[in-house]
C-alpha cells in the first residue's frame, strides 16, 4: 500500500538518485570555487572575503549580506552547496530530526568539493530518515516554533518546501557545472 509519507520521500529520492546526485559526481575544487562573474558570493578562506557578512566557524566562511543586495550577487557552486547543506537541510535536521545544531554562523564550511559532497550526503541521509520517521501521523503535526511564522503548518508542508529547495538549488549547481565545462566567462 502506498502512503503519503512514501510518496513525499519519493519526490526527492527519484530526483536525488537519477539526476541530482549523479550530476555532482566528479566535482573538483576548481569547479567548486569557480566564480562565473566578478563579485560572485563564494565560500572562501577566512579573512579573504569582501561581502558584508562572512559566516562560518572554521577555516572557510560563506559570503552574505543582510539585507540581501538588489539584485543579489551570483553565487558559486560552493555557495549553493553551503546553502543547501546548512540553510536548507542541516537547520531543519537539527530542529526536527535530532541533527546537530546548525546555522550559517557556526557551521564549518567545506574547504574542498569532496568534503562538501560528504556533508551534503550526510544531511540528505538525515533528512530522508527523518521524513520516513514522521510516518503518516507525523506529517500532519504542526512544525512548531522552529519554523517561525509557519509554526502551525504541518510537517508535510515543510517536507514539500525543503525538497523543492533541494531540487531547485541542485539544478542550479548542475547548470553552473555545464557553464564551467563549456568555458563560460573565458571567451566572448
Amino acid at each position: 500500500m502506498t502512503t503519503w509519507n512514501a510518496l513525499l520521500r519519493e519526490q526527492l529520492t527519484a530526483h536525488w538518485d537519477t539526476q541530482l546526485r549523479p550530476r555532482l559526481d566528479g566535482l573538483g575544487d576548481d569547479e567548486y570555487f569557480w566564480e562565473p562573474v566578478p563579485g560572485a558570493w563564494n565560500v572562501r578562506p577566512r579573512g579573504t572575503g569582501t561581502a558584508p557578512v562572512q559566516a562560518g566557524s572554521g577555516e572557510m566562511t560563506i559570503d552574505f549580506a543582510f539585507p540581501e543586495p538588489d539584485p543579489p550577487p551570483v553565487t558559486t557552486i560552493a555557495w549553493r552547496l553551503g546553502h543547501v547543506i546548512v540553510g536548507v537541510l542541516a537547520v531543519r535536521n537539527a530542529a526536527h530530526f535530532g541533527g546537530a545544531p546548525a546555522d550559517y554562523e557556526s557551521f564549518a564550511y567545506a574547504a574542498t568539493a569532496t568534503e562538501a559532497l560528504a556533508q551534503l550526503d550526510a544531511e540528505h541521509a538525515t533528512w530522508t530518515a527523518g521524513v520516513e520517521g514522521l510516518g503518516e501521523e507525523g506529517l500532519l503535526r504542526p512544525v512548531g516554533a522552529a519554523e517561525g511564522a509557519h509554526a502551525a503548518a504541518p510537517h508535510a508542508a515543510l517536507v514539500l518546501h525543503i525538497q523543492r529547495e533541494v531540487i531547485h538549488h541542485l539544478a542550479e549547481v548542475a547548470l553552473l557545472r555545464d557553464l564551467h565545462a563549456h568555458g563560460a566567462g573565458t571567451a566572448r
